[in-house]
């Protein structure tokens, strides 16, 4: 089902007088609610689509001791411990996470790169708007934490900077 179908849809609903429909097709949920009929002054209210589209989980054998050895172990703890000094920094917004500004320019910041307070680092792509995000620290870029052109989730960790 495409933007045209559910264009046709929302006007047949609004022809047809009905006040809510729900559909379910192909795992894609649809509800459609018509606002009450407006009153001679008032001002229409927009029709809410709430579209749903099914999240398949992937599950991931977790290791176990047995699994694991000595060495590995030791090295995650050290690992833990020389990162305890780094900064993270975190999403402002639910959007899509881009490095660049175009998929031809070079990324804002790559591991290496020495940033500043204020310096933009990324964008976040949020109902169709490209927001730039700005660093709120200075440092050096010591590890990024999303793929280019994934989703992310709000207070998301995205960098891990070396405040020094």
């Amino acid at each position: 089902m495409d933007l045209k179908d559910i264009q046709e849809l929302i006007k047949f609903v609004a022809k047809s007088g009905a006040t809510e429909v729900d559909l379910e097709i192909d795992n894609i949920k649809i509800s459609i609610k018509s606002p009450a009929k407006k009153k001679r002054g008032e001002a229409e209210e927009p029709v809410n689509i709430i579209q749903q589209v099914p999240v398949h989980s992937v599950t991931t054998p977790i290791p176990t001791t047995e699994n694991i050895s000595s060495e590995a172990i030791i090295k995650s703890d050290s690992d833990e411990h020389e990162d305890s000094h780094l900064i993270e920094i975190k999403s402002s917004m639910i959007g899509t996470f881009y490095r660049s500004a175009s998929p031809d320019k070079p990324p804002f910041a790559s591991v290496g790169d020495q940033i500043n307070e204020g310096d933009v680092i990324c964008i976040v792509e949020a109902m169709k708007l490209f927001n730039e995000i700005e660093s709120e620290i200075s440092g050096k870029i010591v590890k990024i934490l999303v793929d280019d052109a994934s989703p992310i989730e709000f207070d998301q960790p995205l960098f891990l900077v070396d405040p020094s």
